[in-house]
Formats: C-alpha cells, structure tokens, sequence
C-alpha cells in the first residue's frame, strides 16, 4: 500500500519542479525579448549561462546567468555585495530590497535579467565614499535596528519613500515600510529614522 503512495509523491515533486523550471525559463525569454543586444530567447535551454548587463550602483557589470537566478544570488554570489540579506527568499520580509530605477523591490522576487538596462541600487550604493547616506546616518543616530540583519532592507525601502514622498507623514512612513519585517521589533525607532533622514535630505545631507 506504501509504495504507490511514494510513486505518486515523486511523480507530483517531479511535476513541481518541471512547473516552476519552465516558469523560471518562459520569464527569463520575456526579459530577453525586451533587452537589445541580449541573447535570441529561443536559443535559451536550462541550465545554460546567458549574458545580461547589470548596472549596479552606477557600475557596469558583464555577468553570466542562469535564466533563473533572481538578482539577490547575482547580486551576492557574483557581484559580492553581501549588504542585500535573504531572508524569506519569497518576498515576505523585506530584507533584500534593493532600488529598481529607484522604486523599492524585493530582489528575491526579481530575475537577474529582467534588471538589465535599469538602475539597481544596493545599501553600498548609499555609501558617500566612506561616510554613511542619509538614511543610514538616520537609523544610526535613531537606533533604528537591534540585530540588525533587516537593517538594510528596512534603509533601502525608506530610500525609496523618500525619493518618492520627500516630506512623509507618519501614516504614509508606516505604510511605506509595512513590507518590511522587524523580527526584534524596532518599529518606533523605524519610523523615527524615517523622519530623520527626512530631515537630513531636505538639509541636503
């Protein structure tokens, strides 16, 4: 009686995988297909490295890609900036959100190639040479974070807000990083470091 039940589970894990592979590769044709100069989708195959062209924090990077991997894994494990965190790794927490032509996104969410011919933006992005953005510099001087590993997703979101709402309310600062999970709970001091940086930017800091 066991063994038909282990068959059909296989069968079932095996059509899982097959389904969320071919998702992987009909998304990774759509990019292309939209990106000049990349490679013909039809000649994409599993497993296959296809060229795409990232630029990351004003820096041109030439990488190759499987048409699956999401732009956190190139973003650490090929480009080294380990300051974008997994996390939940399916878009629930926040912690690897990077700039997109600057609109906050979940990293963990996105196809390396779908961020071709865009502006990606990561927390070493903020950096001002050696010294700290303004958003950093917020959550530093407010101590927004504990532990500190949502950290940078929580700073890249409100970088996002406050590119798009300059002069935030405290309602439209809680709305803003609601898609961001604090497991120590440092929420107050969140939206505080919100209000801060804020500041500082409209003091052109």
């Amino acid at each position: 009686m066991d063994k038909p039940d282990i068959e059909e589970q296989n069968k079932s894990a095996l059509s899982r995988r097959r389904f969320f592979n071919s998702v992987a590769v009909g998304a990774a044709e759509t990019a292309l297909l939209t990106i000049p100069g990349q490679a013909n989708a039809q000649e994409i195959v599993e497993g296959d490295l296809v060229k795409v062209v990232l630029n990351v924090n004003g820096e041109t990077h030439t990488v190759m890609v499987e048409p699956r991997w999401t732009l956190l894994h190139v973003l650490r494990d090929r480009l080294g900036l380990t300051g974008t965190k997994p996390g939940c790794e399916r878009g629930e927490c926040g912690a690897c959100t990077v700039l997109i032509d600057g609109v906050a996104r979940y990293s963990c969410l996105t196809l390396a190639l779908e961020s071709a011919g865009k502006q990606v933006t990561t927390i070493e992005g903020l950096m001002r040479g050696t010294e700290l953005g303004s958003v950093q510099q917020a959550f530093r001087d407010e101590d927004g974070y504990q532990c500190g590993y949502c950290t940078p997703g929580q700073v890249m979101n409100v970088e996002g807000l406050l590119r798009k709402t300059p002069d935030p309310s405290i309602e439209q600062i809680r709305e803003g990083v609601s898609g961001n999970l604090c497991r120590c709970g440092a929420y107050a001091h969140i939206f505080k470091a919100a209000q801060r940086a804020a500041e500082l930017k409209r003091a052109g800091r």
